[in-house]
């Protein structure tokens, strides 16, 4: 007995369609002026923000991504039962366990496939990119649910001025399918995480090590802690690093790319690491000013900007990149092929 299970040769995946959701409810920064001693004009300056959104009360993560999905699905033309795997990457699921893409499956009604979570802080999307892709390429499954989406107004310290001004909810979905004859779909990716940048960038509380009790609510250990300046600085090095590292050894150059769309943490870092690369201004995605950083939201959310403003268009060549909490660093490079 021959049992065939090796990858289909040369088998490629690409995004066929996508789908974003942002709740309706937003906190300007004329509101954080009420909060905290701020101003909108030096959230403008250091970080590039003027609004964010939040997730109603009663809702989680789940509903996120469900939403994002169904735009998906029609987007497509196909139904929830199609979809094999759903992988939604996030460090804001709606509770511990069951896992968020279990919630998905329910609330979309996706009756044939499996999934899973996948924990990347803000470079959850393209971690659960590579995960996707990888399914699909091992040439086991034909529609894999990439979901990026986070609820950070849930963890986010509203007397910490430092922090309350950056953070928002909202995400997107990518459905991931084998790529047709002619067409190329992802190329290559960098990933690589740094457990020493931990201590930079956490939620202290709630997990194993240290949970939930009067104390650990007392010391506000259950909000998003920052060394800001240490983010800072990894992200700028990293991302440039990392982008710089994927072009080069692709024989790409900033150039040719259809556009660059970067994790939304600070408008900053953003023009930072494009400069470095030698992209025009007018081929980078920012849209940080209307969602703030969602994580791993951010470059689905992103995705859809690009579209709409003409930045990404079918056959374009785009480079995907984000650091996050870990500290963690992805990066990843496709063809548009919608």
């Amino acid at each position: 007995m021959s049992l065939n299970v090796s990858p289909v040769v040369g088998r490629r995946a690409k995004i066929s369609a996508y789908g974003t959701y942002v709740p309706p409810e937003t906190i300007t920064n004329q509101d954080l002026e009420k909060l905290v001693e701020t101003s909108d004009q030096w959230i403008l300056e250091r970080t590039g923000i003027r609004t964010r959104h939040k997730l109603a009360q009663g809702q989680g993560v789940s509903d996120i991504c469900a939403e994002a999905a169904k735009k998906v699905l029609a987007m497509r033309g196909i139904g929830a039962e199609e979809i094999d795997v759903i992988i939604v990457g996030t460090v804001t699921p709606d509770m511990m366990f069951p896992s968020t893409a279990c919630l998905v499956q329910h609330k979309i009604g996706a009756t044939h496939t499996w999934g899973f979570d996948v924990s990347g802080g803000c470079s959850g999307f393209v971690y659960a990119l590579q995960a996707g892709i990888g399914l699909v390429e091992s040439g086991r499954y034909n529609k894999v649910l990439v979901c990026g989406a986070d609820a950070n107004t849930r963890m986010t310290d509203y007397t910490d001025r430092t922090t309350c001004v950056l953070f928002g909810d909202g995400g997107g979905a990518v459905l991931l399918e084998p790529a047709a004859e002619g067409e190329i779909g992802f190329i290559d990716a960098i990933n690589e995480i740094d457990g020493a940048g931990g201590v930079s960038l956490n939620m202290p509380a709630g997990g194993s090590l240290n949970p939930a009790s009067h104390e650990t609510i007392d010391k506000k250990m259950h909000f998003i802690h920052q060394d800001g300046q240490a983010v800072y600085k990894f992200a700028v090095r990293k991302m440039a690093e990392s982008t710089g590292k994927l072009l080069e050894r692709n024989g790409v150059t900033g150039a040719d790319l259809g556009c660059f769309i970067p994790h939304q943490a600070n408008k900053r870092i953003i023009t930072a690491t494009a400069d470095r690369l030698g992209m025009a201004a007018e081929r980078v995605v920012i849209n940080i000013e209307k969602y703030g950083n969602t994580s791993a939201g951010t470059i689905p959310l992103a995705m859809e900007t690009a579209v709409e403003e003409g930045k990404l268009k079918k056959g374009d060549l785009v480079l995907l990149a984000a650091v996050g909490a870990g500290f963690s660093v992805g990066a990843a490079l496709l063809r548009w092929e919608i």
